[in-house]
């Protein structure tokens, strides 16, 4: 390292020239990097979804379109210029299910008529390819303005165009805050701003570099910049607490950071490596998100580790003369009486809090789970509203998509009936139900017969009474592929968006196990290898995951829902982002240990680390606050901010409050388990 660190501060200026341009290539590269809105295609491969989507070619209708104000034959000529908008690949009505040329509109059964005309208005599935939902969104709503809308299409184009513009403004929030609280926790002015810019430097570079994965999700979009901001800023102060210390020593500010670089590089590698495996562990996630997601975090820790070791030193090299200007006292207090009082006190809150990890574990096992799109957009937000419009118009629809093999026309006919007279189908369009097994396909418009067939395969589209995701939704589910499988065996393929929710849902619970499992043990390691010590990862661990319960119990106690995508993301962010304030805590104990005994060993580390945990806690919280604050018109979003917010504000009082305590009673056990060089320790 003393090499490294005399090469970046004898060639300062070439660093920075480097950085910036680094940072200049990065700011065009962003925008090539694709963004993806559609959760169905993270799903694995062999997920029966995926392979329904692979296997359709032209999609299942995804956009109900309501417009008020027409009569039947007026709707007639709608869903005629409804196709004839670009990029509408189909769209569905009441004539496709009925002759409306051949039978009077008053012979039309009521239940039929109902799904599709209802209070003057009539009511479209139109069929558009997901990289086209914006664009067609918009050509609609300029068509028919007063039209309502549900479905994945409208809601991907609300994503896009509502949450983008909400994600753009969060730094304005976040920036401003963190500032403010680095100012309480530093010694200059100027030097909150040199942090600012070095993991800036970083976050631009990682966002422009996500171009080698050629897509991103839109969750990985809006939470990356804010995140590695709030996980990685603690790096930087630790490197500038440590130059300060050897410059009051009397060393220049040349020599103090090369000694600050050697002596705080373990510190800050081992933070920095505890957040990575922490977002690395969602690599196993056979969700495709998790990988994503877990990608983009870890290599924005590595590159804001970087930044710290090699740029912030020449930055504050080469702007040293205006840090020494903007010198002012430090304005965090003296955190030595807090240091006393929790050891002399804090025992009944730590035996209290231990106890109620017990119950807050079992609530966390037991929360109510969402899965899919149901929690993509807040409950007050147009999409949500629309769509409970249209359910009241029309009751609870969703369609499905079942193909099944072609050549056996009978056999269709006798599914397709079967299938039209369970309870919660309300309408069936086939082949057989539209024109019958004896007329042969040749006789059929280009357009019907695509919507009818294609790749091998017979379609049947089924209105099903029931909403996108949970219990009876999922039975549904469960019950047409029971139905297709007695008559075709795996030869057929179901799509629908309670069916990819259902697959989203058997796709990442079980992934929970293997997640946890691989943070576990990839952060137990390094903890083993810094502290050379079998019991204090294992101390360290229980009081984070403690945290992670605590945080993941609210919910349930709360009786609210919980997505379980956030829940299986901010896990692994809260375990591998807040270890570090444990790590500080016990690094500290360790080191008074050989001079003092555990309990003025347990109130030193306290009063010494206070200062430095705050800081990064309480940026952490706000940062995951104000995602759920700003980005209202994305819950999934909002409320992976609110836990990581909580979770970051609970950890830190894990760390503060109940850590110490348990340090100094499983004292023995630690220096039984040391396997450090062995030095004399105060008993």
């Amino acid at each position: 390292m003393l090499k490294l660190s005399e090469w970046i501060l004898r060639h300062r200026k070439a660093v920075l020239w480097i950085a910036l341009i680094c940072c200049v290539v990065s700011v065009f590269a962003m925008r090539y990097v694709n963004i993806n809105y559609n959760m169905a295609d993270y799903l694995p491969a062999s997920s029966p979804s995926a392979k329904a989507l692979q296997m359709a070619g032209s999609g299942l209708p995804n956009m109900q379109v309501y417009v008020p104000g027409v009569s039947p034959q007026g709707a007639l000529e709608v869903k005629q210029r409804l196709r004839e908008v670009p990029k509408v690949q189909d769209v569905l009505w009441l004539d496709d299910a009925v002759d409306m040329r051949g039978t009077p509109w008053e012979v039309i059964p009521q239940a039929t008529r109902d799904g599709y005309y209802a209070q003057g208005g009539a009511l479209f599935q139109v069929t558009v390819g997901y990289q086209d939902a914006a664009s067609v969104f918009q050509a609609v709503q300029s068509l028919y303005p007063d039209a309502i809308y549900k479905g994945e299409a409208p809601n991907q184009a609300r994503l896009q165009t509502v949450t983008m513009g909400e994600i753009a403004s969060i730094m304005y929030y976040v920036v401003p805050i963190v500032l403010l609280i680095l100012l309480l926790s530093t010694s200059h002015w100027f030097e909150p701003l040199l942090f600012m810019l070095v993991i800036g430097v970083a976050i631009v570079i990682n966002e422009g570099t996500n171009i080698i994965f050629g897509e991103i999700s839109f969750v990985t979009q809006a939470c990356s910049a804010v995140l590695q901001l709030a996980v990685s800023i603690d790096y930087a102060v630790f490197l500038l607490h440590r130059f300060a210390e050897y410059r009051e020593q009397g060393m220049n500010a040349v020599d103090a950071m090369k000694m600050a670089m050697q002596k705080a590089a373990s510190a800050i590698a081992a933070s920095a490596m505890t957040t990575v495996f922490g977002f690395l562990a969602l690599l196993v996630m056979g969700f495709g998100l998790g990988k994503d997601m877990g990608l983009v975090l870890a290599k924005g820790v590595m590159l804001s580790y970087l930044s710290v070791v090699i740029v912030l030193p020449a930055a504050a090299i080469a702007s040293i003369k205006v840090i020494d200007k903007t010198a002012h006292r430090r304005l965090l207090p003296s955190f030595d009486g807090f240091g006393r009082a929790v050891v002399r006190y804090g025992a009944p809150l730590a035996a209290i809090v231990l106890i109620l990890l017990v119950p807050a574990y079992l609530g966390q096992t037991r929360n109510d789970f969402v899965y899919g799109s149901s929690g993509m957009h807040g409950p007050h937000s147009a999409a949500q509203t629309e769509a409970q419009e249209i359910d009241r118009i029309f009751g609870r629809n969703q369609m499905m998509m079942l193909m099944v093999p072609q050549g056996n026309p009978a056999k269709t006919a006798e599914l397709s009936g079967e299938a039209k007279a369970l309870p919660y189908v309300r309408s069936v369009i086939s082949y057989a139900e539209m024109v019958g097994v004896q007329i042969p396909p040749e006789v059929l418009p280009e357009s019907a017969l695509s919507m009818l067939r294609g790749n091998g395969h017979d379609r049947l589209l089924l209105t099903v009474d029931s909403l996108d995701e949970g219990e009876r939704a999922f039975a549904i589910v469960e019950e047409v592929r029971a139905l297709a499988e007695r008559y075709y065996g795996d030869g057929y393929h179901l799509l629908g968006e309670s069916v990819v929710n259902y697959d989203v849902k058997e796709s990442i619970t079980t992934d929970n196990l293997k997640v946890l499992l691989v943070g576990v043990i990839g952060i137990g390691l390094v903890l083993l290898i810094t502290f050379r010590n079998l019991s204090i990862p294992i101390i360290l661990l229980l009081i984070i995951e403690g945290a992670i319960w605590f945080n993941m119990a609210v919910p349930y106690f709360a009786g609210s829902t919980l997505n379980y995508i956030g829940y299986q993301i901010v896990s692994s962010v809260q375990l591998g982002a807040t270890v570090d304030y444990a790590i500080l805590l016990a690094q500290r104990y360790m080191g008074a240990r050989h001079t003092m005994d555990r309990k003025e060993a347990a109130a030193w580390a306290l009063a010494k680390s206070t200062g430095s945990i705050l800081p990064p806690m309480l940026i952490l919280t706000i940062a995951g606050y104000s995602l759920s604050i700003v980005v209202t018109s994305n819950a999934v979003i909002s409320q992976m901010g609110e836990i990581i917010g909580r979770g970051a504000a609970i950890s830190g009082f894990m760390v503060l409050m109940v850590l110490p305590k348990v340090l100094q009673w499983c004292d023995g056990l630690i220096m039984k388990t040391n396997f450090a060089k062995k030095e004399a320790l105060r008993s």
